[in-house]
């Protein structure tokens, strides 16, 4: 049996989060639909103002699940390096996207979708992020709740 390393800080797992945020490509997101249908599928996605910026097409079960009531999942990483991020997502038409971020989500991921007809945006913001990487770190995963950072 190795050692496990001491459970990080709140400081340096939300400095962790937020790296991740920052340099992942791709997250794993999780919806359901009204009746209770689920859908797991990754996307790849860019860190905007605070907000994680997604596309796909708009008749996929992601863009359709999120509609009635916006609530999403999200999760970076590993099952032993975890970043959780439940949050409300909005449909944003690429006619409708601010610039600033089109050119971020392109720059990023060498990609445009702002003049495709079928594609829309999503745009997710977190109400909360937990992180944790062994149990260790369980009792003081949450990082941000209500919108707000903790630490």
């Amino acid at each position: 049996m190795t050692e496990r390393e001491p459970a990080r800080s709140l400081e340096q797992r939300k400095q962790d989060a937020l790296e991740r945020l920052e340099k992942d490509e791709d997250v794993w997101v999780a919806t359901a639909s009204p009746d209770g249908v689920p859908c797991l599928v990754p996307l790849s996605f860019v860190w905007d103002r605070g907000t994680l910026l997604m596309a796909t097409r708009r008749t996929n079960p992601t863009a359709v699940n999120v509609t009635p009531s916006g609530q999403i999942r999200v999760t970076l990483g590993h099952t032993r390096d975890v970043v959780l991020i439940e949050g409300t997502a909005d449909i944003v038409e690429g006619a409708d996207l601010p610039a600033e971020s089109g050119d971020a989500f392109t720059a990023k991921l060498h990609w445009d979708p702002r003049d495709r007809r079928a594609w829309v945006y999503l745009r997710v913001t977190p109400y909360t992020v937990k992180a944790w990487r062994e149990e260790n770190e369980l009792a003081g995963r949450e990082l941000m709740l209500d919108g707000t950072w903790l630490g």
